[in-house]
């Protein structure tokens, strides 16, 4: 029997990834050990015209099989905006968390647990090795910055695309940010944005009109984008500088 749960989930985010769990665990129950939503679909953040339903599926152990199988149904749940899920194994989780704390972070956060054993809220993440990532993507989103603003050659509409996509990578460093400076990372964006704010001492406008000009689509002039990606800019450079300050 085929048994799962999205009642936590946004309506149209069930509907969406429901087929595909059905053909999934009616192939491969015996080998899943669970099945987790992430992202927006478990949070009033999420766009039902643009958001991606998102999911970690852990493996009792790693099957190529699996993997074929997911290759090959992609595509048709891709139309259903159904992200490719991650896949991952109780070991890699265990083993992984001082690489990648960020993101398992996040994970813990913002998941609701849809099939098997919730192994995502009690997971351990070091504050050493948070602040170690945190340091090492700024200093990455800093090089980035500087390659797309170059890479824009003064187009309005490039750079506008370009600072709107970056801001959603963004939500899961902050969040690590700051929890780093002792506070609770809220869930939805907008409200990260503030508690960052509120626990760096460092302004947080230009995210917060960046964010806005992804949701809404807001037509800037070239000027006003340079402006912004100034400002957006050295805000990214404060926080570095910060979380270099922090210590170990």
């Amino acid at each position: 029997m085929i048994t799962f749960s999205l009642g936590k989930l946004k309506p149209v985010a069930a509907e969406n990834i429901r087929p595909f769990l059905h053909e999934l665990l009616g192939a491969h129950q015996e080998g899943i050990h669970s099945i987790y939503i992430t992202g927006t679909a478990v949070t009033d953040d999420f766009n039902e015209k643009t958001s991606d339903v998102n999911s970690l599926i852990v493996l009792k152990k790693m099957d190529m099989k699996f993997l074929e199988f997911l290759a090959a149904s992609g595509k048709k749940y891709s139309r259903q905006r159904v992200a490719a899920p991650l896949i991952m194994t109780p070991e890699y989780i265990r083993t992984s968390l001082d690489v990648f704390p960020v993101e398992f972070l996040n994970f813990r956060l913002i998941h609701e647990t849809v099939f098997g054993q919730d192994i995502l809220s009690d997971l351990e993440i070091k504050k050493m090795d948070l602040r170690h990532q945190c340091e090492r993507e700024l200093k990455v989103k800093l090089i980035s910055l500087r390659q797309g603003y170059i890479s824009s050659l003064g187009d309005r509409k490039v750079l506008a695309e370009g600072l709107a996509g970056s801001i959603t990578g963004y939500m899961p460093l902050f969040r690590g940010i700051i929890l780093l400076l002792g506070k609770q990372p809220p869930v939805l964006q907008g409200d990260v944005i503030k508690a960052l704010s509120d626990a760096s001492n460092i302004s947080t406008d230009a995210f917060a009109k960046v964010l806005g000009l992804k949701r809404e689509g807001t037509k800037l002039s070239l000027p006003e984008l340079n402006t912004l990606f100034e400002s957006y800019y050295a805000a990214t450079e404060k926080l570095g500088e910060l979380v270099n300050e922090i210590k170990q």
